[in-house]
């Protein structure tokens, strides 16, 4: 993967209701949904969706597939994984890195 295509999915996902269509495109797996459904999960007008599906698309994070009169939005998982992947690759000079897990936003947090 190419440093630009890098700079323009971390570019695209730096909007906060770009990373919450992309997170819940990548919750909702390959099925995808349409404009409005996610309109309605999101709470986001139409016309601000639009922009954001378009930059997410653009991106190459995202890709729309006509299913007759609809448009259904799916996140595109090769292009998501390419990105991790060069974000972490050579990750610890080549060492098997300790996986760090990020606690989970419900825990409630015991000392």
């Amino acid at each position: 993967m190419k440093e630009n295509d890098i700079i323009k999915a971390l570019a695209a996902l730096s909007h906060s209701s770009r990373l919450r269509v992309f997170r819940a495109l990548v919750v909702t797996g390959p099925s995808g949904l349409t404009p409005g459904q996610l309109c309605e999960r999101l709470d986001i007008p139409a016309a601000t969706l639009s922009f954001h599906l378009k930059e997410l698309s653009n991106a190459g994070l995202v890709q729309p597939i006509r299913d007759g009169r609809n448009l259904i939005y799916s996140a595109q998982f090769a292009h998501m994984n390419g990105v991790i992947a060069y974000l972490t690759e050579n990750c610890c000079q080549g060492q098997n890195c300790t996986p760090v897990t990020a606690p989970h936003h419900n825990e409630a947090h015991h000392e």
